[in-house]
């Protein structure tokens, strides 16, 4: 009986085991350490110029780790870029971080997307689709309304 016993109590001790290290280790992991991104404002105004136009949103981050705004893809232009603007100079940058538990503002006079070699002109009450590109989290698909060319939203960006 006892070689019975045996074999079958590994086993048990085994799947117990295992059992644990899979529900609390992993399931605690993957929940912490990570970027909870929203998206919300987006708006294009009107393009005053046939071949560019800016874009501003603001990505919210309820997660406990940073991520980084990497790239924007839209099917309105050939190219769009992520610029930072430092001493009223606009440059392009690879990146702009959103911190852990914080926001990046994509606003008017400050860090914003540039849509260049426009393929079609966007008109105020059309939306425009953009698909946000991060260096952890899972692409954002959103879609921006064109607004009047001197629209300023009431939270000031």
């Amino acid at each position: 009986m006892r070689p019975r016993l045996g074999p079958a109590a590994l086993v048990i001790a085994g799947a117990l085991a295992l059992a644990g290290c899979g529900g609390s280790d992993s399931g605690g992991d993957s929940d912490q350490g990570k970027a909870e991104l929203s998206v919300g404002s987006a708006y294009m105004p009107q393009p005053v110029s046939d071949d560019m136009a800016a874009g501003f949103l603001t990505v919210t981050n309820k997660g406990s780790a940073a991520d980084d705004l990497t790239s924007v893809t839209s099917d309105v232009a050939g190219q769009v870029t992520v610029q930072e603007t430092v001493d009223g100079a606009m440059q392009e940058v690879k990146s702009l971080k959103i911190p852990a538990g914080g926001r990046l503002e994509l606003r008017s006079g400050g860090d914003h997307l540039m849509f260049e070699q426009l393929k079609r002109k966007p008109k105020e009450g059309q939306t425009v689709s953009v698909e946000l590109h991060f260096a952890r989290s899972a692409p954002v698909k959103v879609e921006m309304p064109v607004k009047p060319a001197t629209y300023t939203p009431k939270t000031g960006h």
